[in-house]
């Protein structure tokens, strides 16, 4: 897990017969979209996503809309940084994998306890309320969106939308989106990953994540 102040450089080293590098995911300078979202009271946060072992595919960064909807954007957060702990250990997302990918509809990830969509958990508890329907919508491809089993039934998992999914709008709580172009990139690189089903056929793991 990563936590750094957004003007700072952020390099990540991998270990030794660890994780890939992923040198050459971070710019050399302060990231102009990133400082804007900033700008406008939003956090940013970010995965550093692989196929199998030894492909890395990219960085997705990912914009939190703060103001609107503040308590879903923080069990976000935190599992992204690892802030929150269990047993005294870092608990969230570093990886975890996308379990389910439906083309053209959305990619979805976070379940870090089972791995197949049914583990939840909260910074809160077991779940938390649906927060704020109203002022976001799953109107374009690039939405960050939390997964549920009903209403105010948030945890951990969220999807990201691959296309508008004007249905869903009322039902999963719209938090943050794609920062920018090349995020959305790698976003398309996972909708492309073969699947069985809606099961990626190789694991597709977020390596390495955090807030910038």
């Amino acid at each position: 897990f990563i936590n750094c102040k957004p003007n700072q450089t952020m390099s990540i080293i991998a270990p030794a017969n660890s994780i890939p590098s992923t040198a050459g995911l971070v710019s050399s300078g302060p990231d102009p979209n990133v400082m804007q979202a900033i700008e406008r009271g939003n956090a940013v946060v970010f995965f550093d996503v692989g196929l199998g072992e030894g492909v890395v595919l990219g960085r997705i960064k990912l914009e939190l809309f703060v103001k609107d909807c503040p308590k879903t954007c923080e069990n976000f957060r935190q599992f992204c940084t690892g802030e929150f702990l269990q047993n005294e250990q870092p608990t969230g997302y570093k990886n975890s994998t996308f379990h389910r990918v439906i083309k053209g509809f959305m990619i979805q990830g976070g379940d870090f306890l089972n791995g197949n969509g049914t583990g939840k958990m909260s910074i809160y508890g077991p779940t938390f309320a649906d927060e704020n329907l109203e002022t976001h919508k799953h109107s374009q491809p690039g939405m960050l969106s939390c997964a549920n089993s009903g209403a105010n039934t948030n945890g951990c998992q969220f999807f990201i939308t691959l296309a508008a999914t004007d249905w869903l709008d009322g039902k999963h709580v719209v938090f943050g989106k794609v920062l920018d172009s090349d995020s959305m990139l790698i976003v398309r690189k996972c909708e492309a990953v073969p699947v069985q089903g809606s099961k990626p056929q190789v694991p597709l793991r977020i390596l390495q994540c955090g807030e910038l």
